[in-house]
């Protein structure tokens, strides 16, 4: 079974088509920096690579770049789009409502729709991935991976807010969490690794959208984003955490309107807002020339992050291992020694030779006397939505 993997972030769009069961890659590729005019786009199957910067102005396009690199008639792979058999849509936000693997049809298309005020800069972009897909993959079966299933499993006291009732019991008015896909995957690798299924867990996701979770014996129990994947950690445009009393201020003294702080906070704010780059490549850059800003700005990431990991290590009481994961998790070795410093009390101590070492595989970058694992796991949300999807059809 061809099934096309559709993984659309907050900037980027990442996808890969898989055979299944084998789970053999026939391609894989990203674009990245949408709505820029220098994003990436990439392609690699096993007798091409194609990589270039173009604009690409929003996910519309991006997903049509996509398709011509399948179809293309020298270097694609596919010479039908009746070549795919089915398409996994990573979708951020289900709500109460979908909990599990879901086949798409116009109902659900109608709950994405609807709850994309809560992700704003996700769903969309997925239901954009979803129409494109039915209009040219007419006879692949379109199905939904929904990132907040993961996290079904906080408890009532982690997840529910100190507001009235009614707007829990009767409205859903909770924390849901999300990057549930990428959490689950990278814990299940890290416990097959550790060779132990009773484990304290914290998996910290950092690419444009960040969050960190706690993971007991496989399950989440706590996790930094809430209602909408807005809250937590500062992240690529997002504020993360802020003192809701801000908003007010915003609105009754500073002449802002609603719709203007929703904009500001989810696409102005975080590390773009701070320093004036998005990208965490571009603010390291910056940092390292001396840019006191962008240096700052790191400290402020990676402090945030720190208080999580002390939390979530008293509320398991006990850790054993964090994991980075994640384009920034993955790739920063600055950011995973700015996070992990100052932290030998919590018995986690960095080898910073280890940590500059780069591999594409599971990694410890702990001192031998760091009684906690610090592992770098490398995400694979398109393989885990794959094999969601192959054991729905079959």
């Amino acid at each position: 079974m061809n099934i096309l993997i559709i993984n659309s972030g907050s900037s980027s769009i990442k996808y890969q088509l898989l055979n299944m069961p084998s789970a053999q890659i026939i391609c894989a590729g990203i674009i990245e920096r949408i709505g820029s005019i220098d994003a990436i786009s990439s392609f690699t199957s096993n007798d091409h690579k194609i990589e270039r910067t173009c604009t690409i102005n929003n996910h519309r396009e991006g997903l049509e770049r996509i398709t011509e690199l399948l179809l293309d008639s020298e270097k694609g792979v596919i010479e039908s789009t009746d070549n795919i058999d089915a398409i996994g849509h990573r979708v951020v936000h289900g709500g109460s409502t979908y909990t599990k693997t879901t086949l798409i049809n116009d109902d659900v298309k109608k709950s994405i729709k609807k709850l994309s005020p809560l992700a704003p800069l996700h769903n969309p972009a997925n239901l954009v991935g979803i129409e494109m897909a039915e209009a040219i993959f007419k006879n692949a079966q379109q199905v939904a991976v929904f990132d907040t299933a993961f996290h079904g499993t906080i408890p009532v006291k982690a997840k529910q807010y100190a507001i009235p009732l009614p707007l829990y019991d009767e409205k859903g008015v909770q924390a849901y969490g999300f990057h549930g896909t990428s959490h689950k995957y990278v814990s299940e690798k890290a416990n097959a690794y550790l060779n132990n299924q009773k484990t304290n867990l914290i998996a910290i996701h950092l690419g444009n959208g960040c969050s960190i979770t706690a993971i007991k014996n496989g399950k989440s129990i706590d996790h930094s984003m809430g209602f909408a994947p807005s809250n937590g950690l500062i992240m690529g445009t997002r504020s993360g955490d802020i003192d809701h009393s801000i908003i007010f201020y915003m609105v009754d003294n500073l002449g802002y309107s609603l719709s203007e702080i929703n904009e500001l906070l989810n696409k102005k704010s975080g590390m773009l807002g701070l320093t004036g780059y998005n990208d965490l490549r571009d603010i390291e850059s910056q940092a390292s020339n001396g840019n006191q800003k962008c240096m700052l700005a790191l400290e402020m990431n990676a402090y945030r992050i720190k208080k999580y990991i002390g939390a979530y290590t008293a509320a398991m009481n006990g850790l054993d291992a964090i994991i980075f994961t994640a384009g920034i998790g993955e790739n920063s070795s600055l950011m995973r020694k700015l996070v992990c410093q100052d932290m030998s009390h919590f018995n986690i101590v960095l080898d910073d030779a280890k940590n500059d070492l780069r591999a594409a595989t599971i990694r410890e970058v702990n001192t031998i006397d760091s009684k906690v694992k610090i592992l770098v796991v490398p995400t694979n949300e398109e393989l885990e939505i794959a094999q969601q999807v192959y054991q729905l059809l079959t």
